[in-house]
């Protein structure tokens, strides 16, 4: 089974809790703090598998969770690591942000290995806590939560020219006549649902990767029959073949077919409708076999109307291999002209700028109490692990406060010196 696309969930580790412990040896009555740290939480890890071709475990097995960090200990013992979870994905595969669908990494080129969530970092135990006026510090830090996000994988095909055409046009046929990629070909409409890839070689050039992109059909673009699998396959190709059926075997018409996909590239992706493109006016040995007359001369009228825009028309025949070498010798060339690095989908989704947020919350006057109240399922998180009775600690709640803007809402809202501020049954006096 083929699988190219998946959704997961995934969380890191959290870190071990700070320990907060005193020194009780018999003969050191005053012992001072020894409170060992928690350990680290382990991070989510991808990495690239070269012997996986297919996202089809995913389909299995949704939710991958790191080890959380021990907790630290009396005796200044530090919490152990928790294990990294590594996942195994094909070479290829871009990681999206579940719900804004936007590119976390790209695993492809060079990026063979990308730390996704780091694990929490271990708290400190309260040894870290003690000053020349507060011997015997009762606070000890907590480990940070957890991260976790929902992705999206997609595999997209790694080729430099794709072929794209309607059904049936002959673009299998065309492939296992180049390649060594032997696709299962059928006389129906849709007989390709996977992507193909083989490699040409040339003698005396360099050669290139094609792959073979299932039929389209008009409506693609929008998602109709299976336009958006299909369509995501191009994105990675920096040319494209376009086969039609020259000889309207099917009664349509070749240059009407054309435009119609074009229109589809153009409505899922511009900048991919836009990438170089030559034509293969495929099956002209059966242009006489339809009872075509050849005085209207097929292939004269795609020239005619794609070649004064800058395409080339090559006239082929994928089942008796005439015109092919042409055609691949031309694609070879204008690949030559281009970059050869691989199209790498650049990162537009940041998780670590996502860490330490307020998440949703509101700020409010309460007119009858003559209070402000502060709520939000982060904040209420923060005071639960918070302890505002140290110092240390109710200076940074206070500045959790200030980084995500609350400070800022409450002055906007006109809150004064000695005003209350209420949060979850718990009262503050506000001072600058």
């Amino acid at each position: 089974m083929f699988a190219d696309r998946a959704k997961i969930y995934i969380k890191s580790g959290k870190g071990g809790d700070g320990h907060v412990s005193f020194r009780r040896e018999k003969y050191v009555p005053n012992g001072g703090p020894d409170g060992g740290d928690g350990g680290d939480g382990g991070s989510v890890i991808f990495e690239v598998d070269d012997g996986l071709n297919t996202l089809v475990d995913f389909r299995h097995i949704r939710k991958y969770a790191a080890e959380n960090g021990q907790n630290g200990d009396k005796k200044n013992c530090r919490g152990k690591n928790g294990a990294d979870i590594i996942i195994k994905v094909p070479y290829g595969t871009v990681i999206k942000e579940g719900e804004s669908g936007k590119v976390i990494t790209d695993m492809s080129g060079e990026n063979r290995r990308a730390v996704l969530l780091k694990g929490g970092k271990g708290g400190n135990g309260n040894q870290h806590y003690a000053t020349s006026t507060m011997q015997a510090p009762k606070y000890a830090q907590p480990g940070q939560e957890a991260k976790e996000l929902e992705l999206q994988l997609e595999l997209k095909v790694i080729a430099d020219v794709g072929l794209v055409g309607f059904p049936n046009v002959g673009k299998s046929t065309l492939l296992s006549r180049v390649t060594n990629a032997r696709p299962k070909i059928a006389n129906y409409h849709f007989t390709t649902l996977n992507p193909n890839l083989g490699v040409v070689d040339l003698e005396g050039a360099k050669g290139f990767v094609i792959a073979d992109i299932p039929g389209l059909i008009e409506g693609a673009s929008e998602g109709i029959g299976l336009g958006h699998e299909f369509l995501r396959h191009i994105e990675r190709t920096k040319l494209m073949i376009h086969i039609v059926d020259a000889a309207s075997t099917e009664g349509r018409d070749p240059i009407a077919d054309i435009y119609a996909i074009n229109k589809e590239l153009e409505a899922y992706n511009p900048e991919i409708a836009s990438r170089p493109q030559v034509i293969a006016a495929n099956k002209m040995d059966m242009i006489g076999a339809v009872g075509m007359e050849i005085s209207e001369d097929p292939i004269g009228r795609i020239k005619a109307e794609f070649e004064p825009e800058g395409v080339q028309v090559f006239p082929i025949s994928a089942v008796t291999g005439q015109g092919v070498r042409e055609l691949l010798y031309a694609v070879n060339n204008l690949l030559e002209g281009m970059d050869d690095k691989p199209i790498i989908f650049e990162q537009e989704y940041f998780p670590e700028m996502q860490q330490d947020e307020a998440g949703p919350h509101t700020v409010v006057y309460n007119e009858k109490e003559d209070e402000y109240v502060v709520e939000g399922p982060r904040i209420e998180k923060m005071l639960g692990y918070t302890n505002l009775e140290s110092e240390k600690g109710f200076a940074f709640f206070q500045n959790f406060l200030k980084k995500n803007g609350i400070i800022k809402e409450l002055e906007e809202l006109g809150i004064q010196e000695g005003d209350t501020v209420r949060m979850y049954g718990l009262s503050f006096d506000y001072y600058k």
